[in-house]
């Protein structure tokens, strides 16, 4: 292994979102990234801290992240959701991957959660193989579901229009 796996600090935001923009790149998204360094700052190690970030480092470079927040679930209890594992792509097929989730799994563990979930792409088969080794359970029969900022705003609208009061 010719990395280290840590704890994320303050310092390493920007090249977290360096990767967070790489992984949209990858997901063929790549306007969708809304979130500045200064937000993961304070989402990050502000008062309210909404995330726990570890990140993957050789050479003092950031190579891979797995952020992860607590969830509950009204069947389980505590649970911890995985938002991202991110790899660079030079990194690809390194074990970094296998390391970030060990991580993870891990502190979810030390935490005392019921569960780990998180989502991936259906077109993304390495990913998923990858997921399915590690004996995760792929659930090809739910469907995400989201309500963006637009969605929540035109939601609260109809809630107001007289013609959609029932």
């Amino acid at each position: 292994m010719d990395f280290s796996i840590r704890n994320a600090q303050q310092e390493d935001m920007e090249q977290v979102l360096g990767l967070i923009h790489e992984l949209a790149e990858f997901e063929k998204d790549p306007n969708a990234v809304e979130v500045a360094e200064e937000d993961l700052i304070k989402d990050g190690f502000g008062e309210n801290k909404l995330f726990h970030c570890f990140v993957a480092e050789k050479e003092n470079e950031v190579v891979g992240i797995a952020l992860t927040y607590p969830r509950y679930s009204t069947w389980k209890g505590p649970v911890l959701h995985l938002e991202d594992l991110i790899v660079s792509e030079k990194m690809r097929g390194s074990g970094l991957g296998t390391a970030l989730l060990n991580e993870v799994v891990k502190y979810g563990h030390n935490l005392g959660v019921k569960r780990i979930s998180w989502e991936v792409l259906d077109w993304n088969e390495p990913a998923i193989e990858f997921y399915e080794k590690k004996g995760a359970n792929v659930m090809r029969d739910w469907d995400v579901v989201q309500l963006d900022k637009n969605g929540i705003d035109s939601y609260l609208n109809n809630l107001n229009s007289p013609e959609k009061v029932k």
